[in-house]
């Protein structure tokens, strides 16, 4: 032990109570560690918590507690819930000592070995502003944590690990500070766990998020789960006695476990389908854990229990999925069907083994428990994954951002199985194109292919794949990489091959440009000099002086004599304007610059608050961002642009999420404090049977809100159903839920939502 531990006498009440809570979270962990199969090696864990107990010595986080406490409470969850030894457990504990403390990775590897040193500095967030003010420092933080990652999959484990524990205790924290780690963890943190196949925290990093993004919305599917509980368990008692009753005559020693679909994945699918909760039909799911006879026959005892379950109930027609022939890329296996019940509903049924339970929820540390035991598991998958990490990373990215997006396209969870022209397998992303196909290959084939046969018919490198469809490509020499290309590319490994194509040819023709300029302005006697660089960029409204050498590379700007005219101090003012001296001059910049200086102040003052109150006053200062089109009642949070304007987005925008996620500093939370004075666009879609009367039914209820001004509405009709969409002014949410509701009421109507 730490000859600085103190005893007690000398302790005062409140650190005689912290010492007792973080001896007593400290043995838990050692409980936890000594309850798994991992080598014993309680000395060197019990010395890297008393070398971070010392280190953090007096610091305490955010909620009150001592800091000491979150290092415990990650390696805990390091050791608890994803199955990792004494090195992980090391480092979790320490892992915040080299950032946050003046210890070096150096004396961490003296101290506890080279490899936990590593997965600390790996782990370790990237400190001061190194990257400039612009750049995203928590992108940058992501791609060290990747670059690390690749070498030692125990560096994202812990950092996921670390997340959570932030996550649960994400109340402490500014609403800002809320919306930035939330949106981080939904875009990063969760995908990542999905495709390690830690589905239990995936699930929880997910409804966390939702949790503080949307709390209303979350509190609202929480009510609505808990009224239909009973319906549940009627559901539930009534389906599986038969299940039993069978399994039972067969011998199988099983476990059934009722699986409820999480608050988060119910309210995607209310967003994205636009159905209430009551719509949505595969809330409850049947789980059927067995533990086989014989390990190594586990595949065949699964499809005997799918077998027996067909005995008993109708199974539907296509929705069979066989995850034991084809296991998920992230280690998943199991057999799903929906099978109707007696009551007239459908139920999921998931058919797995004790073994794959286990890789379902806590992904591949599970495979360590099952390595001896006869079963099957394709360990280099992992490895698989981690070099495709590796072959993006391996790229040089300009822009970490880009990088990020690229990334993000690789933690995909769906998969389709292709085949190539001699039969091999191989699993891409679901929505995959030739174009992908052939990068996944080899990136000169994907460079040089204008197209491919897909089952022996021509299509486009546009044309998305399907599951079973057999590939061959097409290469042309003279087939070079476009910029369209990136309109369909979506994999990381094409998307980032066909941007290193282009920087290059950009390159290319920047150097071109640059020559031309040199000796354009040569033979005008002229040297290439920043100072007429930057005349000929003010000619041709360049915003930078790579764009400028593109252009004239690219040859969409000429050189003429304008520039020359431009650089002997000669007036040149294009077109017509030239002749009329007095347009343009400074009485409208100092107009601007009069009315700007409120809006300066406005935003300056910005990072001192807390929540920004969107009212009366606000509005006017700020701009609503035109891709979701945010009104008073919506979740909403605000960003300041790199030119100091304010934009209120929606806080489950793409493009919000996106800012969140790579702008954290720049994120203001709001909320709405409006009294129906301003009026906002907003446009409603309306479906329903083409019956007699039913447009004169929708007129008339519009009629009757006449406080809402009705813009445009479009309507149309297609074999006995109607679609339209009404464009409105209205104040706020609760009118656009007002209007929904009175046109749900028309008979024939069956929906009406906001778009």
């Amino acid at each position: 032990m730490s000859d600085t531990t103190s005893t007690p006498q000398q302790l005062s009440p409140q650190e005689q109570k912290d010492e007792a809570m973080i001896n007593a979270a400290f043995q838990h962990l050692l409980d936890t560690y000594l309850a798994t199969n991992h080598r014993r090696k309680v000395d060197v864990i019990t010395k890297a918590f008393n070398f971070a107990k010392q280190a953090h010595k007096g610091v305490r986080r955010r909620s009150g507690e001592p800091y000491i406490l979150h290092p415990i409470a990650v390696a805990q969850i390091a050791c608890g819930e994803i199955g990792l030894g004494s090195t992980s457990i090391c480092a979790a504990l320490l892992h915040d000592v080299e950032e946050d403390t003046d210890y070096t990775n150096e004396d961490l590897a003296n101290l506890f070995g080279q490899k936990v040193a590593n997965i600390v500095e790996g782990v370790t967030k990237i400190s001061g502003g190194i990257f400039g003010e612009k750049a995203s420092l928590q992108a940058e933080t992501f791609k060290k944590l990747l670059l690390t990652m690749s070498d030692d999959i125990r560096v994202i484990l812990i950092k996921i690990s670390d997340r959570l524990h932030n996550m649960r205790t994400l109340s402490s924290m500014l609403p800002s500070k809320q919306y930035k780690i939330a949106a981080e963890t939904l875009y990063i943190f969760a995908p990542i766990a999905d495709r390690l196949g830690l589905n239990k925290i995936k699930t929880e990093l997910e409804n966390l998020s939702f949790r503080y993004e949307h709390p209303e919305e979350y509190a609202a599917v929480l009510r609505k789960l808990d009224e239909s509980q009973l319906e549940r368990d009627d559901s539930i008692a009534q389906f599986t006695p038969a299940i039993r009753e069978k399994l039972d005559a067969m011998g199988i020693n099983y476990t059934i476990k009722a699986r409820i679909k999480s608050p988060y994945s119910i309210w995607m699918k209310m967003q994205t389908k636009h159905i209430p909760f009551e719509e949505v039909f595969d809330i409850l799911a049947i789980r059927i854990v067995y533990v086989p006879t014989d390990r190594s026959h586990e595949k065949d005892e699964c499809f005997r229990i799918y077998s027996a379950l067909t005995e008993i109930y109708k199974p539907h027609p296509t929705r069979f999925r066989d995850w034991l022939s084809n296991p998920k890329t992230n280690g998943y296996q199991a057999l799903h069907n929906t099978f109707m019940s007696k009551q007239g509903k459908w139920i999921e049924v998931q058919i797995r083994s004790d073994r794959m339970d286990d890789i379902a929820e806590v992904g591949f540390a599970a495979h360590w428990k099952y390595k001896d035991k006869g079963a099957e598991y394709d360990e280099n998958e992992l490895d698989r994954w981690l070099n495709s990490i590796k072959e993006i990373l391996d790229d040089p990215q300009p822009d970490t951002l880009d990088l990020l997006d690229n990334i993000k396209l690789n933690l995909y969870s769906s998969e389709i199985m292709v085949f190539t022209p001699k039969g091999e397998l191989k699993t891409m992303p679901q929505g995959s194109t030739v174009l992908d196909f052939a990068f996944s290959i080899h990136s000169v084939l994907g460079s040089h292919c204008f197209g491919a046969k897909v089952n022996h018919r021509l299509v486009p490198l546009s044309y998305k794949l399907k599951s079973g469809d057999q590939v061959e490509i097409l290469t042309s020499k003279t087939q070079h990489a476009k910029a369209e290309w990136l309109n369909f590319a979506t994999t990381a490994k094409a998307r980032n091959k066909v941007q290193a194509i282009l920087r290059r040819e950009r390159r290319a023709k920047q150097k071109v440009g640059e020559d031309r300029l040199r000796d354009f302005l040569q033979k005008a006697g002229f040297e290439l000099t920043a100072d007429h660089i930057e005349k000929v960029m003010h000619i041709f409204h360049m915003p930078t002086i790579e764009a400028l050498f593109f252009s004239i590379g690219d040859d969409k700007t000429k050189l003429g004599q304008e520039v020359i005219d431009v650089l002997k101090g000669r007036a040149h003012t294009k077109g017509w304007r030239r002749f009329i001296p007095f347009i343009g001059k400074n009485n409208t910049a100092k107009e601007v610059a009069q009315t700007d200086t409120n809006s300066k102040d406005f935003i300056k003052n910005l990072n001192r608050k807390q929540v920004l109150v969107l009212n009366e006053d606000v509005i006017p200062m700020c701009q609503f961002a035109d891709c979701c089109k945010p009104i008073p009642g919506d979740d909403v949070m605000g960003y300041i642009t790199p030119d100091n304007n304010l934009v209120i987005h929606k806080r489950s925008c793409d493009t919000a999420v996106k800012l969140k996620t790579r702008y954290g500093n720049n994120i203001i939370a709001c909320s709405w404090d409006t009294h129906k004075v301003y009026l906002y666009d907003v446009t409603l879609s309306i479906r329903g049977v083409d019956a007699k009367g039913v447009l004169y039914a929708i007129a008339d209820v519009l009629n009757k809100l006449s406080h809402f001004t009705i813009k445009r509405i479009t309507l149309n009709t297609n074999d006995g159903i109607f679609e339209g969409e009404l464009l409105i002014a209205l104040y706020d949410t609760d009118d656009v839920t007002t209007i929904c509701n009175e046109l749900k009421q028309i008979e024939n109507v069956t929906q009406a939502v906001r778009i």
